[in-house]
């Protein structure tokens, strides 16, 4: 996500680099090839050229301190200018106390069902809602079916009509069964097309009105790029939507859509699909997706995904474990797991600050650790908890067991050995400390 445009970026500030200080040519040729770097990433000439602008302007309008050099300068700048771009502050949805009606819009393949799924197990696992998934896509084959799939993995009721195919009949009546069965948001997935047309704008127009959504979202695959942007125009026209939705940020996409939408539709950005997994879904917050272009980091939605993870009582457990020199491969496994539902590795590592280019073209992803949990699962009880007793003849049943070959076996002994004394030298609280720091 956003690589090859904080490539094409770092490149442009690197006109500036030992530069005494900023000036209307130097400045020139680093916004020459910053607006570049916007054009091909997908982002509007016009838009491109206004952003640049602005940084102009401010540069050369700014006191700069004699302490932060000009690169530096034009760094802070061009964030800001970002941020105001993508929108200052996040968005959050519009749920009321008692009960909520959620509006799902957007193109066939845009990936309205499954967000509609992980909406929904957001929704119930950090807001304590009762959710209802609605299957309105009466045209789309298995669409109801992929619904209910979706519906039951993460544990929400799923109310579907499939001789009923009028759609706006099935969002009343799922309403009223809602109200009935103690659920208290209700998430409607509509049809799409491959294209905008008269007859669909007009069916999704027909559902506003007759149920009179809290809140209406638009999904919209962020790898059509401009084509993204053109499409939420004309929703926007018909609908009037309360907020943007952008799938498929972990493709190979250029990132254009989440960098303009924006500015075209004036509607905010509210979540961004990162994966397939249901739990990768992200609230969109504009600073850190700045922190990210800009090559910065994200180091608050790293600790926030961590605490989603981690249970406490869970964390104080293996605290106690690791002072008293206890940790074993069962705890090693557990954390693993954690790790893994996380989301993936690769993302995970690009938001500590400095690590994106590094891993860039590195080949890292949850498969990695396949070879290790078969290890560990190739182990009898008793080597788990004591590695000690892992003997020539006892690794060599490991590695047959495992698929795997002797000198990894060796090499995860060793490297637990490592973590294990590493561990027991830093002392507990390292979760508090995490946690104060994003409260910071």
């Amino acid at each position: 996500m956003f690589d090859n445009l904080s490539e094409r970026l770092e490149r442009s500030f690197k006109v500036l680099k030992g530069q005494g200080k900023i000036t209307e040519i130097n400045i020139a040729d680093a916004l020459k090839d910053v607006r570049r770097a916007l054009l091909d990433a997908d982002v509007s000439y016009k838009i491109a050229k206004d952003f640049t602008n602005n940084v102009k302007e401010k540069a050369l309008g700014s006191d700069v301190l004699k302490s932060v050099k000009p690169k530096q300068q034009i760094i802070k700048i061009v964030h800001d200018e970002l941020i105001n771009l993508m929108g200052i502050d996040h968005a959050e949805i519009n749920l009321q106390n008692t009960f909520t009606v959620i509006l799902i819009a957007g193109l066939q393949g845009s990936g309205k069902t499954t967000f509609s799924a992980k909406l929904s197990n957001l929704l119930k696992k950090k807001k304590g809602k009762n959710p209802l998934l609605v299957g309105g896509d009466v045209y789309r084959p298995a669409a109801i079916e992929q619904l209910k799939v979706l519906g039951e993995q993460v544990g929400v009721k799923v109310y579907a009509e499939e001789d009923n195919k009028d759609p706006v009949k099935i969002a009343k009546a799922a309403i009223d069964f809602a109200k009935k069965n103690a659920h208290d948001v209700v998430i409607i997935d509509t049809a799409g097309r491959l294209a905008v047309d008269e007859a669909m704008m007009k069916e999704i127009s027909n559902i506003k009105k007759a149920v009179k959504p809290n809140e209406i979202l638009f999904v919209v695959d962020a790898m059509t790029g401009q084509d993204a942007v053109n499409t939420a125009k004309e929703f926007n026209d018909q609908l009037d939507f309360d907020g943007v939705v952008l799938t498929k940020l972990d493709g190979d996409t250029r990132g254009g859509a989440a960098l303009t939408i924006r500015s075209v539709v004036k509607k905010p950005i509210k979540f961004v699909g990162t994966g397939e997994k249901i739990e990768e879904l992200d609230i969109f917050y504009p600073s850190r997706m700045a922190d990210r272009i800009l090559g910065m980091g994200d180091i608050v939605s790293l600790v926030e995904k961590a605490e989603e993870q981690i249970d406490e009582e869970e964390a104080r457990r293996l605290q106690k474990r690791i002072a008293k020199n206890q940790f074993d491969f069962n705890d090693f496994l557990k954390q693993l797991n954690s790790i893994k539902k996380m989301g993936n590795i690769k993302d995970l590592v690009s938001m500590i600050p400095g690590m994106g280019k590094a891993v860039k073209n590195l080949d890292i992803d949850n498969d990695s650790f396949k070879g290790i949990e078969a290890i560990i699962k190739s182990m009898t009880p008793d080597e788990r908890v004591d590695p000690k007793i892992i003997n020539g003849s006892r690794r060599k049943r490991i590695a047959k067991g495992s698929g795997t070959n002797l000198q990894e076996v060796n090499r995860l002994i060793k490297q637990f050995g490592d973590t294990k004394k590493m561990m027991k030298m830093v002392q507990s609280g390292g979760i508090k400390k995490l946690k104060k720091k994003k409260r910071r």
